[in-house]
Formats: C-alpha cells, sequence, structure tokens
C-alpha cells in the first residue's frame, strides 16, 4: 500500500471526526468541542492539501522521466 494513500486516509479520518465533533458541540451547545471539531477539520484539509501537491509534483516529475 502506497504511504500517500495510507496519509490520505488517516486525514480523510481525521476530517470525519472533526466534523462528528462538531456536530456533536453544536447539538449539546458545547463550544469547546465544536471548536475543536472545526480545527481538526481545518488541519486535516491543509494536510490533504499538501498530499494533493506532493502527488502533483510527482505527476509532473514522471511526464518529464518517460
Amino acid at each position: 500500500m502506497d504511504v500517500s494513500f495510507t496519509d490520505k486516509a488517516k486525514n480523510k479520518a481525521d476530517e470525519l471526526t472533526g466534523a462528528a465533533k462538531e456536530r456533536i458541540g453544536d447539538a449539546t451547545n458545547n463550544e469547546r468541542l465544536r471548536a475543536e471539531g472545526s480545527t481538526q477539520q481545518t488541519e486535516a484539509r491543509a494536510r490533504q492539501a499538501g498530499e494533493h501537491a506532493k502527488d502533483a509534483g510527482r505527476d509532473v516529475r514522471d511526464a518529464f522521466t518517460k
């Protein structure tokens, strides 16, 4: 299994966990949980963007080496 795939899966799981925390925080009027969930989602999305950038860089490199 590709390391990038594993990282992407972990990032997606973090994003979904953050979304759940945010929804639970909304439902229970828990501002700390809501903020924690929002932060977790944002961090996961930023890591996902980094993974996409690495993939794009590999694609460009591969295009020139083939």
